[in-house]
């Protein structure tokens, strides 16, 4: 499912329109962005846990060259499925 059928699915279940559906999906996926950015966590109880993880720098390699390089630290989002979200998929 890509995002146009997201907000598709969205505006049917909620019986709004597709743009009201379009700008709830927009203002859902800032607040989950701007709360990471600031290292914080999301819950949505049920369905999982939005959250930031530190990545350490480390070495790898140029599969074309075989050269050794340094891949630099960085931070990276992770999502953990909650109780429901993984009831509902198995």
């Amino acid at each position: 499912m890509n995002k146009k059928e997201l907000v598709e699915s969205i505006a049917g279940v909620a019986e709004i329109s597709m743009t009201a559906a379009e700008k709830a999906l927009n203002s859902i996926m800032k607040a989950i962005s701007e709360t990471l950015e600031n290292g914080n966590t999301v819950t949505l109880v049920g369905f999982g846990t939005f959250s930031v993880s530190k990545r350490e720098s480390r070495e790898g390699r140029n599969p074309k060259t075989g050269e050794t390089i340094k891949i630099p630290a960085k931070k990276v989002a992770r999502f953990k499925a909650g109780s429901k979200l993984s009831e509902a998929i198995n």
